[in-house]
């Protein structure tokens, strides 16, 4: 039988490449110990005769145990043929088999229970043969199935040796796929925090800036005509810069890590919407809380995630409408925390369009992110009567599934 595989020039007969055989030492040892086993018999069975014809014999049926590894089923006829030489002399019984054995197992081994079978069944006639021909045993006599059983041991034993090595293999592969698996969630757990920590930069940069523009735009105009107030509007913005990199330099510690005894950074929560007042309140915009006391219990993340969503809410109402009434109203549920953010849209009672070259838009694409890793919704659009809405709702168990990324209402409407 000849098969060529693919993607490869060399044909192989029977299992053995043209090219090239492969001897292992394994092998060099166990057919120089069939070949010793076989002589050191000779003397100590009367039936087996010393003799350079007996040697001979030997050493052709002894030969294809060198194949065995590379070829075995071509080192399996091999010893076939190499039995039926020594046997024509006066060989050594108790010994002969050592070398058919060992290949018999070989094909066990390497190919599995198809190969065994189909070996023990071709394998079963032609010894009960050999023996009828060659062994003074009759066909049902003990001596013949003691010889008989050598088909079926070394094809059973292989295939267990076989079994166990694929079973070992596949507990390797799952392993590897198990560490591959765990490698994947670790890098996807590093990008998640990586982008909560980007929008909260975005959120606490965003917030100080406009906050900034707003008092410096003030101030620019009062510096003549109001010095106290313009002074005024410069102490703020020393205390909303300074309050910025507070928030930045905690932020920004988390990509490192902590050393022993190490506070934790602080993490902004809705009790911090009073100072989140007072910088609204200095840049014209009038700010009315109205927080529900059972929401001032909260679980950490979903805590944090309401003040970003309403800090987020207020710059872009700083930011596109300007000096305005807005409200704040923060409910808690049975299951949920419900954040809504109103503004009366400036002097226009309306939203008036971003200014171009804003990056408009990533405020809410941010929101509904943060909220979505907490399977939260949200909702936002300007409202019938002038001005912009902002409604979220988040669930209070911080280990909810994540949802898709919610949509905004509103599409086709100015964005922020």
């Amino acid at each position: 039988m000849t098969e060529r595989r693919a993607g490869s020039s060399a044909t192989t007969v029977w299992g053995v490449s043209r090219l090239s055989v492969r001897v292992r030492p394994m092998d060099v040892a166990l057919t120089l110990a069939c070949v010793v086993l076989m002589h050191v018999e000779i003397p100590l069975n009367a039936k087996a005769e010393a003799g350079l014809y007996t040697s001979f014999g030997i050493v052709v049926a002894s030969l294809p145990v060198l194949l065995r590894s590379s070829a075995p089923v071509l080192a399996y006829l091999l010893g076939f043929a190499g039995l039926f030489v020594l046997m024509t002399g006066d060989p050594p019984y108790n010994t002969m088999p050592a070398p058919v054995v060992l290949c018999a197992y070989a094909i066990a081994e390497r190919h599995g229970l198809r190969a065994a079978l189909v070996t023990g069944a071709l394998s079963l006639p032609a010894v009960v043969a050999i023996l009828q021909v060659f062994s003074p045993h009759g066909l049902f006599d003990w001596g013949t199935a003691q010889n008989l059983a050598l088909v079926p041991l070394p094809l059973a034993l292989g295939v267990a040796v076989h079994d166990r090595r694929c079973y070992t293999a596949v507990l390797i592969e799952r392993a590897e796929a198990a560490e591959r698996t765990r490698e994947e969630e670790a890098q996807h757990r590093v990008a998640e925090e990586r982008l909560r920590i980007a929008r909260d930069v975005h959120d606490v940069v965003a917030h100080a800036m406009v906050t900034i523009n707003v008092h410096a735009g003030v101030g620019a105009h009062l510096l003549e005509r109001d010095p106290d107030q313009a002074h005024e509007r410069l102490r703020t913005i020393k205390n909303v810069s300074g309050d910025a990199l507070t928030d930045l330099r905690a932020m920004l510690g988390l990509l490192r890590e902590a050393a022993p005894g190490e506070p934790a950074p602080p993490v902004q929560r809705l009790a911090d919407l009073g100072d989140l007042r007072e910088n609204l309140l200095a840049a014209g915009v009038d700010l009315t809380l109205d927080v529900d006391p059972a929401a001032r219990a909260l679980p950490a993340s979903v805590d944090a995630t309401c003040f970003r969503v309403v800090q987020e809410a207020l710059t872009n109402t700083l930011k596109h409408a300007g000096p305005t009434s807005a409200r704040v109203r923060v409910a808690r549920g049975d299951d949920r925390v419900v954040v809504e953010v109103l503004d009366d849209g400036g002097e226009s009672g309306s939203a008036p369009a971003p200014l171009a070259g804003t990056g408009a838009g990533h405020g809410l694409r941010g929101m509904g992110e943060r909220l979505a890793a907490l399977g939260g919704t949200l909702e936002a659009g300007p409202r019938p009567e002038g001005g912009w809405r902002v409604w979220a709702s988040v669930p209070l168990g911080a280990g909810a599934s994540p949802r898709p990324a919610p949509t905004t209402s509103g599409v086709g409407t100015p964005a922020r």
